[in-house]
Parts: structure tokens; C-alpha cells; sequence
């Protein structure tokens, strides 16, 4: 149909002399604006007392932190879900018409969900921000990592990095976005939730446009001046090309996907309890009247960490492109290892700015191991189809985000009962989330180079429309 051959992929070949660096740009609108999702959970008090207007005093009828949790837990699920569905279209179609797909997701679970909010239906709320939503985030986030890894085939984990640097920034945006958005609303609808998802759809939905008609692809001959494909890392980097449907047949592949549970699943654990982690580590009961960490300052400690979640994942990817991946994921571990082992000593010596130090460096190789994914699977499986192969790898991110959850909600629940408080009773978290990145680091060591027998034979075929 004409009227859409501006999403066509041939609309979006770079013309001769296009400056690359004008790419990041428009893959950073669509990660800032799906990056939202990390700040969900601004939304959960409102959420939980739209019948009695009281968070302190929730009503019988109000949905309780458990409901309201799975709208999360959906999303991430979907986002791994529809990436891998949806991977091989992308590489299709180009990635113009998949990022207005992802904004048309994203910004329509928003007006879903305000109208579940409207109808105080759940199911609704579910199904827009958690079902369509997700979608919209699982198109989005591996929309751009093709484009990028292709006009960067030199400097592959500093432009992914740039990129998926903004999911992790994202909520940085959302958070105070939501929460001024239902401060100007609550006196006209209750908290102010539903015209605040309205209004929040329609931004974002508009942010996105803005990587929707700027993204180039580089035509198929490009390449950077003077560039030369290298094996100055490792002999893991292939000139060679794997398909999506080839590659989750290899060993290396499931190794990576390992690679990947293992550091979400360790982070996300973190990520996911610090508010409460860090006020009842350091409470007034340990550190003494008036000392403990407040509500405030625990608010502040997970707004340091999710800088240092923003800044990991351009520092740690940028890097991996003098170190090379394997080493990079080692150093996340081995280093993940001491760090995690040693924050129940921390957390009982009542040592509060060390115990910060070393959440921040761990938060920052989570993010840093989702940055540097993208730029492995383009060393081991070539560039032919890596956004559809980084779309089946996500499902680890979905698996990892009710693992990691679960792994420490039973432990710390059972510390609970046994009597434990403070310190000792996230202990066995960590220690177990120590034994899980031990796994991780295995997986990681056991990576080689692909067996020839997987790679493409001969010239790769360029579909209609797309690779």
C-alpha cells in the first residue's frame, strides 16, 4: 500500500556520506520511553487505594501490592515473549516499522489501563500496560540493537550501550513524570491515576516518533572508513553469519542465555527489595535512635541505584570492546561473586557507605550485562539476524524477572520465621544469589567459537523488504 512506503525499509538506507553517529540518537528515544517500565512501581500505592483514597487505609474492594504486582511481572514476561516472536519480523520489515509497532503497543497499554483504572478492572490493567504494553516494550528494546551493531561493527558495545543505556535511564524520566502528572489530576479523578495514564500514553507515544522517522540503516556495502574485520579479542568473533533458527540449535547459544538468567537473576534480586532491603539493615533498632536509614533515604538509595544501573550499562559495554565479551561477563561474575558474598558482613558491621559502594558496582554490571549481550551474540552469530536472536535471548530477562523475585521473597520470608531480622535475614539471599552467578561464570567460560557447520553457506540472501 503506498501510503506506507515511508515505514518500508528501503525508505530507511542511509544515502552515501550519512553521518552514523545520528543513529544512537533515535534508538535512545525508544529506549528512554519503554525504559517507563522500571518506574512502575510509582504507580502501586495510587494503584492500591482508588475506593478509599487512603494508602495508609486501604479499602476491602482496593487492589491489593500483589495484584498490582503482576501488571509488572506480565510486562517482563511479554517483553521477552513478543521479542522472540517478533524478532525475525523486525529483521524483516526494518526498523522503522517496528519501532511505530512498539510505540503503537506502548502507548496504547497506557489507554488501555486507564481505562481498567476508569472501571477499577484488573484484568484490564492486565491486559493493557501488562499484555500490549509488554509487547511494545519486547519490540522496542531489540528494535534499534540490529541498526546499531551495523553501522558499528568497530565499536559494537559502545553503540549498543548508548542505546540500551536508556531502558535503564528511563525511569528517571517516568518516575517524576507520574508522580507530577497525578499530583495535577488527583482532584479531578481518584489519585489522579487514569488521565495520568491517558496523558502519559499519548508523550510517549509522540517521544517515540522521533527515533520512528530518524532511524537509518546503512546500505548492505557499507562499511566504516579503514574498517577491517578483527579477531583481536578472541578467535569468538566470526565473520560468518548464523540464523535465528540456527543459532538457538548451538550450544553457545543456551550458554549465553544461561549467561544472561544468571545476571539478571542476581541483580533484579537486588534491585527488586532495596528500599525495604537497606532500611531494615540499617534501622534505628541497629544503628541506634534517630540513625536508621529513613523512608527518604532509602528512596534516594534506589535512585543512586538506578543511575549507576544507567551508567553500567554504557561503561561496562563500552569496555567490553577493548576487553572482549567473554572477559567482561567473567569480570561481572568473578567480581559479582566476592561482591554479594560479602554484603551480609557489611550489612552486620553496620558499615552503611561501604555496604552503598558495593550495591552500586553490583547494580552496575546488572545493567552493564544487558549492554553487552547484544555486541556477544554479534561476535559469535554475525550481524545477518542478531536482533532476532537477541529477541530469543530475552526470554531469560522474562524468566530471571520472576526467578530472582521469587529466590527472594521464599528466602527471606523463611529467615522471617526462623526469628531473623536486619542483616541476617537477607543473608541466605545473598550468599545464594553468590552460588547463582557461580553458574553464570561456568556458562560463561564454557563459550567457544560456533561450529562452521551452523554458519550460512554462500552470500546472504536479502529478503523483500529487509534481511
Amino acid at each position: 500500500m503506498a501510503e506506507f512506503s515511508l515505514l518500508d525499509r528501503s525508505r530507511t538506507i542511509a544515502p552515501p556520506g550519512y553521518n552514523r553517529w545520528l543513529v544512537p540518537p533515535a534508538a535512545l528515544a525508544i529506549h528512554l520511553a519503554i525504559g517507563q517500565a522500571y518506574a512502575f512501581s510509582v504507580f502501586n500505592k495510587p494503584l492500591g487505594s482508588l475506593i478509599s483514597g487512603d494508602p495508609a487505609a486501604p479499602a476491602p474492594t482496593d487492589w491489593t501490592p500483589t495484584q498490582i504486582g503482576f501488571t509488572f511481572s506480565i510486562a517482563i514476561v511479554l517483553l521477552g515473549l513478543s521479542a522472540a516472536l517478533f524478532g525475525k519480523w523486525l529483521e524483516r520489515v526494518g526498523p522503522r516499522k517496528a519501532m511505530l509497532a512498539s510505540a503503537l503497543c506502548f502507548g496504547g497499554g497506557f489507554l488501555i489501563a486507564s481505562l481498567g483504572v476508569s472501571l477499577h478492572n484488573i484484568w484490564l490493567v492486565y491486559f493493557g500496560y501488562g499484555f500490549v504494553g509488554g509487547i511494545g516494550l519486547g519490540i522496542g528494546y531489540i528494535s534499534p540493537v540490529s541498526t546499531l551493531i551495523k553501522w558499528f561493527p568497530d565499536r559494537k558495545g559502545v553503540a549498543t550501550g548508548m542505546a540500551i543505556m536508556g531502558f535503564g535511564g528511563g525511569a528517571m524520566i517516568g518516575s517524576p513524570l507520574a508522580v507530577a502528572l497525578m499530583n495535577h489530576f488527583k482532584a479531578s479523578a481518584p489519585q489522579g491515576v487514569a488521565p495520568t495514564l491517558i496523558c502519559m500514553g499519548i508523550i510517549y507515544f509522540l517521544f517515540m516518533q522521533f527515533g520512528v522517522w530518524t532511524i537509518r540503516v546503512p546500505a548492505d556495502s557499507w562499511a566504516p572508513a579503514g574498517y577491517v574485520p578483527n579477531q583481536e579479542h578472541s578467535a569468538l568473533i566470526t565473520t560468518a553469519n548464523v540464523s535465528a533458527d540456527n543459532a538457538i540449535k548451538t550450544p553457545q547459544f543456551w550458554l549465553l542465555w544461561v549467561v544472561l538468567l544468571t545476571n539478571v537473576t542476581a541483580g533484579i534480586g537486588v534491585l527488586e527489595t532495596a528500599s525495604p532491603l537497606i532500611q531494615d539493615t540499617f534501622s534505628d533498632k541497629a544503628m541506634g535512635a534517630g540513625l536508621g536509614v529513613t523512608a527518604a533515604a532509602a528512596a534516594g538509595f534506589v535512585g543512586l541505584l538506578s543511575l549507576f544501573n544507567l551508567l553500567g550499562r554504557f561503561f561496562w559495554s563500552s569496555a567490553s570492546d577493548k576487553l572482549g565479551r567473554k572477559v567482561t561477563y567473567a569480570i561481572y561474575f568473578g567480581l559479582g561473586i566476592l561482591l554479594y558474598a560479602s554484603i551480609p558482613t557489611l550489612g552486620h558491621n553496620l558499615q552503611l557507605t561501604l555496604y552503598v559502594v558495593v550495591a552500586c558496582v553490583i547494580i552496575s554490571m546488572y545493567g552493564g550485562g544487558f549492554a553487552t549481550a547484544p555486541a556477544y551474540l554479534s561476535d559469535l552469530f554475525g550481524k545477518y539476524q542478531v536482533g532476532a536472536i537477541h529477541g530469543r535471548l530475552l526470554t531469560a530477562w522474562s524468566t530471571a524477572g520472576v526467578l530472582g523475585p521469587l529466590i527472594v521473597h521464599v528466602l527471606h520470608d523463611s529467615a522471617k520465621e526462623r526469628g531473623l531480622a536486619g542483616a541476617a535475614a537477607y543473608q541466605n539471599v545473598f550468599y545464594t544469589m553468590a552460588g547463582v552467578l557461580v553458574v553464570g561464570l561456568l556458562a560463561d567460560l564454557a563459550v567457544t567459537a560456533v561450529n562452521e557447520k551452523y554458519h550460512e553457506k554462500g552470500p546472504v540472501v536479502v529478503e523483500a523488504g529487509g534481511h
